[in-house]
C-alpha cells in the first residue's frame, strides 16, 4: 500500500479513525505526556480523526474516545496500545474493552494493533536517552568501566519481562559498555535496589540507571529514589540517571508504524511465548485464562483519583504512605494486576474467573505486594 493511501482516511467506502488506548495515572505530568503522544501521532496522520482514552484513572475513558470517533462518522477504527510490551494489559484489558464496545456498536469495525515491542526504533529511542546521560556527566570513565542498568516496568507474563531483557543486550551491545544488567520496578524480580546493590558490587565505576518507560509517574520516581538510595551506599561510584523515552521521535514513528500495519495486514502478534496459549515454563496454569478487564472500579476517576501530593512531577511522596493506601492507589510494587487471562486464542473459558498467584511472589528479590496474604 503507497503512503499516499495510508492518509487518506476513507479507504474501501469505509471512514477510519485512529484510537490510541493508553493506561491511565494518578499523576497528571503523564496523563499530559501521554495526550502529547497523541498529539505526536494527529502529525502521522493528517486528516485522521485521531482520539485516545485511558484504561484507569484519567479520562478520557477508552470508550469516550471511541464514541468521539464515532460521533465523526468513523465506520472502522484501528486501535493501538501506547504500551511498550504485550502484558496484561495490551492482552486483555485494553482487548476486553474493545470487544465489548463492538458488540455494543455493530455497526463499526474496531481493529486492534500490536504494542511497540521490540523494535529498532525503540532501541534508537532509548541510546539518545541514554547518551544524554553520558553527555551531562563531567567525568571521563570510559564505557568499558560504565555498566548499564536497564529498569523495565515488571509484569506478571514472562514474555514481556523477557524482552526488557533483550533490549538491555541490544543497547549493552551497541554501545559497548563493560556490564548490563536488567532489573524491574514492580511485580517480578529482581526489583531495583537489590538490582543495584548487585550491580555495585561488580567494581564498575559509573552505572547508568535507565527507565525504559514511556512515561512519567511514580515508578519512574520510584526508580530515581532507589538509585539515589543505593548511590549513597557506594560513594565510590558514579550513578547516573537517564530521561525515560516520553514523546521521543522516534517512539512516536513506531507507533504510527503499528497503524500502518493494521492496513498492510503485517499486524503479527506474537504468540509463540505467549503464557496465554503455550506451556511456558512456571506459568502452566495460565493457559486459557478468560480475556476480561479489571479496571472498572477505577476507570475514569479523573480529578478524583488525581494524586494530591506533587503537582505535574512525580515526586515519589506516595512511597512515604502507609502500605494499605498506597497499594490501594499504585498497587504498591504490584502495579501490573497479576490477573492472567487469556486473549481470543478460541479456548474454553467457561471456568470461575480467579486471580492466579504470581508462581514467583516469594521470591526474596521481589516485592512483597505480591505474596500472599494470611
Amino acid at each position: 500500500m503507497m503512503a499516499d493511501a495510508l492518509m487518506d482516511p476513507t479507504q474501501n467506502g469505509e471512514k477510519l479513525g485512529l484510537m490510541i488506548c493508553g493506561h491511565g495515572s494518578r499523576n497528571r505530568g503523564a496523563v499530559q505526556e501521554f495526550a502529547r503522544l497523541a498529539e505526536g501521532l494527529r502529525t502521522r496522520f493528517p486528516g485522521w480523526p485521531v482520539e485516545y482514552g485511558y484504561l484507569e484513572f484519567a479520562n478520557p475513558v477508552i470508550k469516550d474516545g471511541l464514541d468521539k470517533l464515532c460521533d465523526q462518522g468513523c465506520t472502522r477504527i484501528l486501535a493501538v496500545p501506547g504500551m511498550l510490551f504485550a502484558a496484561g494489559h495490551a492482552k486483555n484489558d485494553i482487548p476486553s474493552v474493545l470487544n465489548t464496545y463492538q458488540a455494543q456498536n455493530p455497526g463499526v469495525t474496531i481493529d486492534y494493533g500490536r504494542e511497540l515491542a521490540v523494535d529498532p526504533r525503540m532501541i534508537r529511542a532509548a541510546a539518545a536517552r541514554i547518551q544524554e546521560a553520558l553527555d551531562a556527566s563531567d567525568s571521563d570513565v570510559p564505557l568499558h568501566e560504565t555498566l548499564l542498568m536497564v529498569v523495565g516496568r515488571g509484569a506478571s507474563d514472562p514474555d514481556a519481562n523477557s524482552n526488557v531483557a533483550k533490549i538491555t543486550r541490544m543497547l549493552w551491545e551497541g554501545f559497548g559498555f563493560g556490564w548490563a544488567e536488567t532489573c524491574y520496578s514492580g511485580v517480578t524480580f529482581p526489583l531495583v535496589e537489590p538490582g543495584l546493590e548487585h550491580a555495585a558490587r561488580l567494581g564498575y565505576r559509573r552505572i547508568v540507571v535507565f527507565p525504559y518507560f514511556l512515561f512519567s509517574g511514580v515508578l519512574v520516581s520510584r526508580i530515581y529514589n532507589r538509585t539515589d538510595e543505593v548511590a549513597e551506599r557506594h560513594p565510590e561510584i558514579e550513578f547516573l540517571k537517564a530521561g525515560y523515552l516520553n514523546d521521543h521521535p522516534q517512539v512516536i514513528d513506531t507507533m504510527a508504524d503499528r497503524v500502518r500495519e493494521i492496513l498492510q495486514g503485517s499486524n503479527l502478534m506474537n504468540c509463540q511465548m505467549c503464557k496465554y496459549r503455550e506451556q511456558v515454563l512456571g506459568f502452566e496454569e495460565d493457559i486459557g485464562r478468560a480475556q476480561e478487564s479489571h479496571h472498572h472500579h477505577v476507570e475514569g476517576l479523573g480529578a478524583e483519583a488525581e494524586c494530591q501530593l506533587c503537582d505535574v512531577t512525580c515526586t515519589g511522596a506516595c512511597e512515604a504512605q502507609p502500605r494499605e493506601h498506597h497499594h490501594h492507589h499504585h498497587h504498591g510494587d504490584g502495579h501490573d494486576h497479576p490477573h492472567g487471562h487469556g486473549h481470543g486464542h478460541g479456548h474454553d473459558h467457561s471456568h470461575d474467573h480467579h486471580h492466579p498467584v504470581y508462581p514467583h511472589a516469594d521470591h526474596p528479590l521481589g516485592p512483597k505486594s505480591m505474596r500472599p496474604k494470611g
